[in-house]
């Protein structure tokens, strides 16, 4: 990964690495709930969407409830929406107190270790990036979202203990990740975009560099995305260390990019429901061809999607993407 980071900067193409695997799922003909319950059909939906597009990199389902699923939260499932966390399984400190951190043989773990491990090792000629949760998100997921903000004011030791536990679980997940040939992690903290700056540090991005040291070398890396992120937590996302810093559709791109460092990569933005599922093909080549002209200064930038592209997203405007990419580069 480290080379690839490095050529990726010292090329004057850009490559393009949208978070995208629904896409593949519908090529495939089965449902979203199938390719987030069976490892099989989500890995064979990544090798459809690697075998039709030119991605540089191959990505997994960034579904956010695998592991709130695995600590025992309730999960809404439907044929083809992303799942949802229902209701809150900790209510309150004492819960918190008691909680305990589960291992990786439970819920639909298995199975993305699976997708990603079957990834691995049919897609040889490019990166394949696995995902998880960030540790701030899955707090929020157990304790409930608004719950977990006024914790963190009124009760900071319960928050950080829950955190602690998050963590614990997503270092063991990413470990085991890891193990499956996978070459980095997409870590998705879009919570953490509704901290201050300061609080953004201390209750995602410490826990998040403890990932990020125990695991990323030459050969795996972690992109940290974060799309709840406007401009104003972006230090706080680079203190975690990682190779690459993911940002959403909200953010300003030529802002975002002044604070990643010059050797990591800065990843993002076209949105992912207002262009990639609801524009049009003229409207994603404006786009594409926009970002791509301002992000001129930034060698280490690349092309993606602002989050995960969400189900029934138009074949054409995928091809747009891609199309206006490649018109791009031949002017280079």
């Amino acid at each position: 990964m480290n080379s690839f980071i490095q050529e990726v900067i010292a090329n004057k193409q850009r490559i393009a690495i949208p978070i995208m695997t629904h896409p593949g799922i519908e090529l495939n003909g089965n449902t979203v709930r199938q390719a987030v319950t069976n490892g099989e059909v989500h890995f064979e939906a990544i090798r459809t969407l690697n075998q039709r597009y030119p991605l540089a990199a191959a990505t997994v389902i960034m579904d956010l409830t695998v592991e709130a699923e695995a600590f025992g939260a309730t999960i809404a499932f439907h044929e083809n929406e992303v799942p949802a966390v229902t209701g809150r399984l900790l209510n309150n400190e004492a819960e918190i107190e008691t909680l305990q951190v589960p291992g990786l043989e439970q819920g639909r773990v298995g199975e993305y270790l699976k997708a990603n491990r079957l990834a691995a090792e049919h897609i040889t000629n490019k990166p394949v990036l696995g995902g998880c949760i960030g540790p701030y998100s899955l707090a929020g997921r157990l304790y409930d979202m608004s719950e977990i903000m006024m914790l963190i004011y009124i009760t900071p030791e319960a928050a950080n203990l829950l955190l602690r536990k998050c963590t614990d679980f997503l270092l063991a997940y990413c470990s085991a990740l890891k193990e499956t040939g996978i070459a980095g992690v997409v870590i998705a903290e879009p919570a953490a975009g509704l901290l201050s700056n300061e609080d953004c540090q201390q209750y995602s991005s410490i826990y998040i560099k403890e990932i990020v040291d125990a695991l990323q070398d030459e050969h795996f890396s972690i992109i940290l995305h974060n799309c709840g992120n406007t401009g104003h937590c972006t230090p706080a996302m680079v203190y975690t260390g990682a190779a690459g810093y993911h940002f959403g559709n909200k953010i300003d791109m030529k802002v975002a990019m002044q604070d990643v460092p010059a050797d990591a990569l800065g990843m993002g933005n076209i949105d992912p429901v207002g262009i990639f599922k609801q524009g049009t093909p003229e409207q994603m080549k404006a786009e594409v061809l926009q970002l791509l002209k301002d992000m001129e200064p930034y060698p280490n930038f690349v092309l993606s999607s602002g989050c995960d592209t969400p189900p029934e997203v138009p074949e054409g405007n995928i091809d747009a993407f891609f199309n206006a990419l490649n018109q791009y580069n031949e002017g280079r």
